[in-house]
């Protein structure tokens, strides 16, 4: 993804609106039990967004054959919002797997 047909402010704009895009239908598509979980997941979605956005559209892209069809900021607005719905998704995994491999005591022992 080159940045020739477009600026580096429209790239940086388009990772932006791609992530806070799939930050806020994350939030909506499993709501969250208060304000503070709603900030951390839309934070969260964000920054995954903006982190790993284009390299998700590239994947994304090449997987779809668009790859040639895409201007830059349609890859890095496409992959933002994907990388950013999928960051709590992948948190959630990894959690889980991690409660499987390190159980918590205080809740099976009553508290010792």
């Amino acid at each position: 993804m080159s940045v020739e047909g477009g600026s580096l402010a429209a790239l940086w704009s388009a990772k932006f609106l791609g992530a806070a895009a799939g930050s806020a239908i994350s939030v909506a598509y499993l709501l969250p039990r208060g304000r503070r979980e709603a900030a951390a997941r839309f934070l969260i979605g964000l920054v995954t967004g903006l982190v790993f956005g284009a390299p998700a559209g590239l994947a994304l892209a090449e997987h779809l054959a668009l790859a040639d069809r895409l201007a830059p900021a349609e890859l890095a607005l496409m992959g933002s919002a994907a990388a950013s719905l999928c960051a709590w998704w992948a948190l959630g995994i990894l959690a889980r797997f991690a409660a499987t491999l390190f159980p918590a005591r205080h809740g099976r022992e009553g508290g010792r």
